[in-house]
């Protein structure tokens, strides 16, 4: 499966677009059924020659509109939550909380696009990239320059979200892949709270 998606998603610029309905319809109809969402991902590094690196796996919640988690349990501990117009990073093997503007956490968070909370038509250039295979995938081209990252894709299987893809400017990608994933189900507000734990250090990014 992950194998699949990857490819059609490397793929996806030569594929042309056959479907009436494209994937950016098909992101936003899902979306807008998503009002809460719990999946588990996996995420992959891949370097400039293709070759795979550091693998790490994790729960994300998601609560529209504007709440976020994303947990890495493996193979260390990193606490993403989304909240206040922030995004809060916490690595608890390091004691240290950083937080973030939305716009400049896309880059280390690109799950941070399905909130909401970042107008995709004002921020993005869109392009619908495939619908072969019934996956949908479309590429979000930054506006800003200064963004630290060249494109975000999104793939969607029979209407629901499979996978994204994020392409630094040192041509390393990013590849998330979500399973088991729910939507429509009651998630516990207290997850979308965050507070720095006493005795940790505070960077706060203006």
């Amino acid at each position: 499966m992950l194998n699949k998606i990857a490819l059609l998603i490397l793929l996806a610029a030569c594929c042309p677009l056959s479907a009436a309905v494209t994937p950016e319809q098909r992101l936003k109809s899902f979306l807008a059924k998503a009002s809460t969402l719990r999946a588990d991902f996996t995420q992959v590094q891949v370097d400039e020659k293709g070759n795979l690196g550091k693998r790490s796996n994790g729960v994300f919640y998601l609560q529209r509109p504007g709440k976020f988690r994303w947990n890495y349990l493996k193979p260390y501990n990193q606490e993403i939550v989304s909240g206040g117009g922030k995004v809060w990073f916490y690595d608890k093997d390091l004691e240290q909380v950083t937080a973030k503007k939305l716009n400049a956490a896309i880059g280390s968070t690109p799950a941070l696009l399905l909130t909401g909370e970042v107008p995709l038509e004002k921020n993005f250039t869109i392009e619908n990239q495939s619908d072969e295979e019934g996956i949908a995938i479309l590429k979000l081209l930054p506006k800003n320059e200064e963004s630290g990252f060249k494109y975000v894709q999104i793939g969607l299987e029979n209407d629901v979200l499979v996978g994204m893809e994020l392409s630094d400017n040192f041509g390393q990608l990013t590849r998330i892949y979500f399973n088991n994933l729910k939507t429509g189900i009651r998630i516990d507000p207290a997850l979308f709270t965050f507070k720095p734990p006493a005795g940790v250090d505070v960077f706060e990014e203006k």
